[in-house]
């Protein structure tokens, strides 16, 4: 099941719907690890703005690739303005209409090639809902432009998988070092952060996000 739960059911492909932080995610998490619960009883419930239509949340996922928020949500709203943001359209929409509302000619090529690999069903993106984890990352990685991070916050954001935390996610890593109050991060002691936070990993990455700008800080090591 999901472990978030939409804030509005209605879809434009903007970024106006969210995701809510459950309350039984949050009591399970602070049971689990006394410290990122304290943290969490001083943030209190948090929500993220989501895409719940898989190939928008992709496209909406190149499209910031590499500039800057404000870019990215300008870039994005002419993208919207050109119409719905589905496989069949952006297939069809001329590669010189998608620069012209600011893609480089690389992203173009990105959101064409993976709407193309979806309209000619060569790559079954409504099937990856019925995936494992694993595999959805693995599959949405052979698309041009999307890594395994990418593919790890579509997890998170758009099929909203409830135990999704990424260590290639620089801001989730630095949450934790500020919150265990350590210095460097190597890959093992992360999956020991992992497995703790388990089954519930999605939610700790919001917290882990939200203590790494600032909130709900540790005042010693642990």
């Amino acid at each position: 099941m999901p472990f978030l739960r939409w804030a509005c059911v209605c879809y434009n492909c903007g970024m106006d719907e969210w995701v809510e932080t459950g309350e039984a995610e949050r009591a399970w998490l602070g049971r689990r690890d006394r410290r990122l619960g304290e943290a969490i009883a001083r943030i209190g419930p948090l929500r993220r703005p989501a895409i719940p239509n898989l190939f928008a949340a992709l496209t909406h996922a190149i499209v910031g690739q590499q500039i800057s928020s404000k870019a990215h949500a300008a870039i994005w709203g002419r993208v919207r303005a050109l119409g719905p943001v589905t496989p069949e359209r952006l297939a069809a929409t001329p590669e010189e209409t998608l620069r012209g509302v600011g893609l480089s000619s690389r992203k173009v090529g990105y959101i064409k090639r993976a709407a193309e690999r979806i309209v000619d069903g060569t790559f079954d993106i409504e099937g990856l809902a019925a995936l494992p984890d694993a595999e959805v990352v693995a599959r949405l990685t052979t698309l041009d432009g999307i890594g395994t991070w990418s593919a790890e916050m579509l997890l998170l954001f758009s099929l909203r998988r409830p135990d999704v935390l990424s260590y290639g996610d620089f801001g989730i890593r630095r949450g934790i070092c500020l919150l265990y109050r350590h210095r460097d991060l190597p890959r093992e002691r992360f999956e020991r952060y992992r497995r703790r936070y388990s089954p519930y990993g999605s939610t700790a990455s919001l917290y882990l996000w939200a203590i790494a700008g600032g909130g709900g800080l540790a005042t010693k090591k642990e």
